[in-house]
């Protein structure tokens, strides 16, 4: 059995980083501007929640007169290379720590490379995992549901595909390829994903409320 994990919003909440990088970026602000922190995130909270995250740094800079292109990079800067304070979902923690050692523990994930490597280091994964695969560091073509970084794990483990399993949560691009190999995927309702309504082929083969429910799924997987 060789496991593998997504990481955002499967092993922690993806909205913790968005919050972190908003306040780093209001705190660069400040700097550089002298506009109040506190104010420039809870204007950015509200424009996340009410429109996305598209283009939260535009209206920033927007509202007050400053939006130039160097300006948005630098605030894109800050958001992608601030170090965040995150924290497993305690149901993810107790799955790493049953799985550690007994058996392959994988982490593929899609996400600028700096951008995922400060998360990783923030959660404290790096030595959890016997690699951690991040996508866009072999290409944006490789990105899920490319296959690619599963067909990498596969020919190290020497195994089938049905001898390993993906844990993810969003069904618009984690499961669909994989499904088509015989791959068993196992879909976490947590996070942004977990009301969204899969397209057909696209949903995984199980689907658990949380971590928790992980080891009876592999049993289920194996046994079978």
């Amino acid at each position: 059995m060789i496991l593998i994990f997504d990481l955002d919003d499967t092993l922690y909440d993806e909205r913790s980083f968005v919050e972190s990088g908003l306040q780093a970026v209001a705190r660069h602000a400040e700097r550089e501007y002298g506009w109040d922190a506190a104010e420039s995130f809870r204007f950015m909270i509200e424009a996340l929640d009410g429109q996305g995250r598209g283009r939260i740094f535009d209206a920033l800079l927007e509202r007050h007169g400053k939006r130039t292109r160097g300006g948005v990079e630098a605030l894109v800067k800050a958001y992608r290379h601030h170090k965040p304070s995150l924290s497993l979902f305690p149901a993810a923690r107790r799955a790493l720590d049953r799985y550690e050692g007994r058996a392959p523990l994988y982490l593929v994930t899609d996400g600028h490379k700096i951008v995922q490597e400060n998360k990783v280091e923030a959660l404290d994964l790096w030595s959890r995992f016997r690699r951690v695969m991040i996508t866009h560091r072999f290409g944006l073509r490789h990105a899920k549901p490319s296959t690619y970084c599963f067909e990498r794990i596969r020919a190290a483990e020497g195994c089938g595909w049905g001898d390993m399993v993906y844990v993810a949560d969003n069904p618009a691009k984690d499961f669909v390829n994989l499904n088509r190999q015989g791959m068993p995927t196992v879909r976490v309702l947590t996070g942004l994903h977990r009301d969204v309504e899969a397209r057909p082929g696209y949903e995984a083969r199980f689907r658990i409320a949380d971590l928790d429910a992980l080891p009876g799924v592999l049993e289920k997987v194996f046994k079978d």
